[in-house]
């Protein structure tokens, strides 16, 4: 097979590629970019999974990045198990025709516990103390301690929340680098998510971007060069556009005001009580699942949700059904947002009686995801005493809680989730093995097809049709 590697880099549509991107847009100008239609939800870990199967959601079973866990009564979002994808993948598609082929993921979502080779995700360390540290999975096992030692720390702070920046993807860069010297596999997944966290901060606007911009460039040049000097074929692609949005809609509010959602207080704190609750929406960027426990209310959360400013569409059984959601994990009803509005999971009506995480990065404790995360609250007058007397007590072996997050949605000015008709904010695929292609536009299900003929290199017979109904 053909060595090959593919570089995610989230967020990056064709209205990008320019004067700010100009190793990108040269080494494009000499091959061939496409566009790829989203998937409807078009958010990470649905449009991963239908990248890497050949299947939409109501096969592979990714109908958001979390959803309600019916028989535990529990909201999970960004789950890490291989196991939750039902469908095969493409590195197992790849080793049923070559046994040799190996595969290195990097940071790629459902990444634990897979079929594949050489595995680096996140995955903090949680002390009883209450502590957040920094940390890995990898597989194999001892991987996981090798290269920190010679890269340093993985970056989990930069990774994610207010001081997110290039550091993060910089390290995956350079983690990429680390495995292809020591195993050489021959597909390289790799995932730069720089662009995807500073366009949700200010949205589609290219001048507050352009270091941004410029920074993911540099990684991807330096990566591609590299690659290319060991003869491989890279492929650049992305996962979705990010849009500009002003209207943060929250629907769990309106649900809670009809009567339809329980809460459970805790110390004067209230937390969402989904299993005792009749509706409640599962708030994802620009979609939400919401679950209805008893199906005589599902014409009237249906009438809300249609009657609510911000939602455009509500998708039932037989709308479900026409998107490919029809899957037992999704919701009754499906709400898609207008394409400048997203959805908040907040399911408060005063502040004041928030839960104590909400304020928090708290990926996992929170019912639906929250951009807010990547704000620091604009009322602290001084941040960052805040945090660093914060990160006093815990070095001193305190308890402590790093509560400055703001609770103003407005502050977001970006989102995705809904399938967008613009050609320059749609995802993209960049490949110089033009021969692969005879199209200037792809579904996103062909791109697992797309990958396998890299791998079968000039002579491959695998068509997009025989690559995704692979066993």
């Amino acid at each position: 097979m053909q060595k090959t590697v593919v570089l995610n880099v989230v967020g990056l549509t064709p209205g990008l590629l320019g004067k700010n991107t100009p190793f990108l847009s040269r080494w494009s100008s000499q091959g061939q970019v496409v566009s790829v239609t989203p998937i409807l939800p078009a958010v990470t870990c649905s449009v991963q999974a239908t990248y890497l199967t050949g299947k939409l959601p109501d096969e592979h079973g990714i109908v958001a990045n979390g959803w309600y866990f019916r028989d535990e009564c529990e909201v999970k979002f960004w789950r890490q198990s291989n196991k939750l994808v039902q469908a095969p993948k493409v590195w197992e598609m790849a080793k049923s025709i070559d046994p040799t082929f190996t595969c290195a993921n990097l940071f790629w979502w459902y990444n634990m516990y897979s079929s594949v080779d050489y595995t680096i995700t996140p995955r903090p360390m949680y002390p009883a103390d209450g502590r957040k540290i920094p940390d890995i999975y990898s597989q194999p096992g001892e991987m996981r301690s090798q290269i920190q030692s010679d890269l340093g720390q993985f970056p989990l702070f930069n990774f994610w929340g207010p001081n997110t920046s290039i550091h993060s993807s910089q390290w995956i860069a350079e983690s990429a680098k680390w495995i292809e010297q020591r195993y050489n596999p021959t597909l390289t997944l790799i995932y730069l998510p720089h662009l995807d966290y500073c366009l949700q901060r200010v949205g589609f606007d290219e001048k507050q971007i352009q270091k941004d911009l410029q920074e993911i460039d540099t990684v991807c040049g330096d990566l591609i060069e590299y690659y290319e000097s060991r003869n491989a074929q890279v492929i650049v692609l992305s996962e979705y556009g990010i849009t500009s949005v002003s209207k943060p809609v929250h629907l769990n509010r309106i649900l809670r005001e009809n009567g339809l959602i329980v809460v459970r207080e805790e110390l004067g704190r209230e937390l969402l009580d989904p299993g005792a609750s009749t509706a409640f929406a599962v708030a994802d960027h620009q979609v939400a699942h919401v679950y209805v426990n008893d199906s005589a209310y599902i014409p009237k959360v249906r009438s809300l949700l249609e009657a609510t400013e911000g939602v455009a569409n509500v998708l039932d059984e037989e709308g479900k059904l026409a998107y490919h959601l029809d899957h037992p994990r999704a919701g009754e009803l499906v709400a898609i947002a207008q394409p400048d509005a997203w959805f908040t999971y907040y399911y408060w009506l005063s502040d004041r009686r928030a839960p104590d995480f909400a304020r928090t990065v708290d990926i996992h404790r929170k019912p639906g995801y929250d951009p807010v995360e990547l704000f620091l609250a604009p009322k602290l007058k001084l941040p960052q005493v805040k945090v660093g007397l914060t990160l006093l007590k815990k070095q001193l072996g305190f308890r402590y809680l790093m509560d400055v997050i703001s609770l103003d949605a407005s502050l977001v000015r970006g989102s995705h989730g809904c399938v967008t008709t613009s050609s320059s904010e749609k995802p993209l695929l960049i490949t110089r093995q033009t021969h692969l292609l005879d199209t200037t536009a792809i579904e996103a299900t062909d791109v697992c097809g797309l990958i396998l003929k890299h791998l079968k290199g000039r002579d491959s017979n695998v068509s997009f049709a025989a690559s995704t109904s692979f066993p």
